[in-house]
């Protein structure tokens, strides 16, 4: 059923009073998954303690969930939004500054990751905004598990407010809609590929209002041969183990996953060779490859041999792992960029030399067998456009409050200042 869209505010008298109203019909259904059409301006403090009490009962609800426990991102994202964790990103932020949100957000999320859209929202909620989120055409089981379990938590009494902070909706190819609540908003979060960032740049917004782009990256691994070659086999495993869930959980999809491996060290060839057949063996009892993954990858491979003339061989582990060892690295990471399972690979004995090549494309950069220090020295000394973070192998996938460069507490909320 069709439906106009209002948008609430509170007026000085603390009731809710109409300021807007959506009147044009809608070119297609727009679809309520949470809340309705009726949200409201409610800036609050950053980590207000009912926000953090409604994320506390999301998490516990989503993890006694049986069905939910069939999803990794599902554990996930419960998992990071634990109260232990909440009440941490909470003392981090505190600061002798009065902050409050900036008012409405409205997130329009990726089409690839299922889980996104819910991490969006909390950036929104824990920093003080109302929500609208618009969430992928693609119906994902995980997106009908996170709002049902929503909607469960809603119907508590205590969080009446919250439930007019948050709306949830799916709609496709509806300009009007998109327009209407981007000349509302106070920010958009847009996360998606560089073609979606610059449609939805076409909508005007107020003129305090803000963007934040999500855009499409690139991520790569550095691995020290010498420091893999020191595990043993129950150490391999486990760091074979976080690489799988950097890259296979999401089919290589996210842009913190790693399609580049870049192998330092001395006995590279030895360590390559270590890593791939233990990853395999695990990539053959866990991953469940899409049946068009093995055509497409193969395809791949034939489109790479025939274009690219920097290829130093390729291997292939079945029809899991692809990789082809580069003789020099591209300046389009986009070239080089692989999906379920397939990888490119470089070797060096200089970090130095890969610097030139990383350009403002490249998100985050895993590691093993490194020390920070010296990744950090990396990063500066070489002035990089590119690379918003640093982390260890199996934490791709970690969402943080600091996110493509951005500080999402201080640029989702304000500072008052009060003399």
């Amino acid at each position: 059923m069709e439906k106009d869209f209002w948008y609430m505010a509170e007026s000085r008298m603390q009731k809710l009073e109409a300021v807007a109203m959506y009147n044009s019909k809608m070119e297609s259904k727009v679809n309520y998954l949470v809340g309705d059409n009726k949200i409201f301006n409610k800036s609050t403090i950053p980590y207000d303690n009912i926000i953090c009490e409604f994320l506390s009962e999301f998490s516990k609800e989503l993890m006694k969930n049986k069905i939910s426990n069939k999803f990794p991102d599902i554990k996930t994202l419960a998992f990071w939004c634990r109260e232990k964790n909440i009440i941490n990103l909470k003392k981090k932020f505190e600061s002798d500054k009065t902050r409050v949100g900036l008012g409405l957000i409205f997130h329009i999320t990726p089409s690839n990751i299922p889980t996104n859209f819910a991490y969006s929202l909390i950036f929104g909620l824990i920093t003080g905004n109302s929500n609208i989120v618009k969430v992928p055409s693609r119906k994902f089981e995980q997106i009908s598990i996170i709002c049902e379990t929503l909607k469960k938590i809603l119907k508590k009494e205590k969080f009446n407010l919250i439930k007019k902070m948050i709306s949830i909706i799916r709609y496709k190819d509806n300009d009007n809609f998109t327009q209407k609540i981007s000349s509302l908003c106070n920010a958009r979060l847009i996360w998606g590929g560089d073609e979606t960032i610059k449609n939805i740049r076409a909508f005007k917004l107020q003129e305090r209002s803000i963007d934040i782009a999500f855009a499409d990256r690139y991520s790569f691994c550095l691995i020290n041969s010498d420091k893999l070659l020191k595990l043993n086999n129950y150490e391999t495993n486990q760091i074979a183990e976080k690489f799988y869930n950097d890259t296979y959980l999401v089919d290589q999809n996210a842009c913190s996953s790693p399609h580049l491996i870049i192998w330092f060290g001395k006995n590279m060839k030895k360590a390559r060779f270590k890593f791939w057949n233990i990853l395999h063996e695990k990539v053959k009892k866990k991953y469940d490859m899409p049946e068009i993954a093995s055509i497409n990858k193969f395809n791949q491979l034939c489109k790479n041999i025939l274009q690219f003339s920097n290829i130093k061989k390729q291997e292939r582990f079945g029809n899991f792992i692809y990789t082809i060892m580069l003789k020099n690295l591209d300046k389009d990471p986009n070239n080089i960029k692989g999906k379920w399972g397939f990888f490119y690979e470089y070797e060096t004995n200089n970090l130095e030399k890969i610097a030139k090549f990383i350009n403002n494309k490249y998100q985050t950069l895993t590691y093993f067998g490194l020390e920070k220090e010296k990744l950090k020295k990396f990063l500066l000394n070489n002035s990089l456009s590119g690379i918003d973070r640093i982390v260890p192998i199996g934490q791709a996938l970690e969402m943080s409050l600091y996110w493509d460069g951005y500080d999402i507490n201080k640029t989702l909320s304000r500072v008052v200042e009060i003399k």
